[in-house]
């Protein structure tokens, strides 16, 4: 299998991530496009259904793709997008500052990853686990010390959602270690980055 390349959102990218939320499996992100976090609340209407919602959602992620630092990174397997995982600065999702399970550990600057997306096509070829390695060299190169995430432990009952945050064994793999958990199947992890 063909190793993965990463590279930021872009506006030149963004056709790719349109096909790549068109694709099977992706409804959710259609709904969404990545902006339910980024949002407080009901301010901007992003997160109720129904009304226009996903149309001012996808103009939302459009731009904030003009925008650096971008809001993910688009995974390609030859030419091909074959997945997406969401991260930047933590105070860029607005959500997360009173999430039950994914508030602040601690005043620690953190960049946050909270969203990974991959067609049904793609799912059970470790494409979610090279995301990932993508954004720890990513978020390395950008000079950040600390990537956090928020995955769904497997072991204990998870919500319809949990694909979307990935799984606690795949953040564990690449070196992430538990840093709070404030639900049965829902911890926090981080990953220390040495500067190189």
């Amino acid at each position: 299998m063909t190793k993965l390349t990463l590279h930021p959102l872009t506006p030149e990218r963004w056709p790719d991530l349109e096909a790549l939320f068109a694709a099977r499996g992706c409804s959710e992100a259609r709904r969404c496009w990545c902006m339910y976090y980024r949002v407080r609340g009901k301010e901007t209407g992003f997160t109720r259904p129904g009304d226009g919602q996903p149309a001012r959602a996808k103009a939302a992620l459009h731009e904030l793709a003009q925008r650096d630092p971008p809001p993910g990174l688009i995974g390609y397997r030859g030419k091909q997008a074959v997945g997406w995982i969401s991260l930047g600065p933590r105070e860029d999702y607005a959500k997360l500052a009173n999430s039950p399970t994914m508030k602040p550990v601690d005043a620690t600057p953190v960049w946050s990853i909270v969203c990974l997306v991959v067609p049904s096509e793609f799912r059970g070829q470790g494409v979610a686990r090279e995301l990932v390695a993508g954004a720890v060299a990513y978020a390395r190169r950008r000079g950040v010390r600390v990537l956090e995430a928020y995955p769904v432990d497997k072991e204990q009952p998870s919500p319809p959602h949990a694909p979307w945050f990935g799984s606690l064994a795949m953040f564990d793999e690449a070196g992430f270690d538990e840093v709070a958990r404030r639900k049965p199947a829902r911890p926090v992890v981080r990953l220390h980055l040495a500067r190189r």
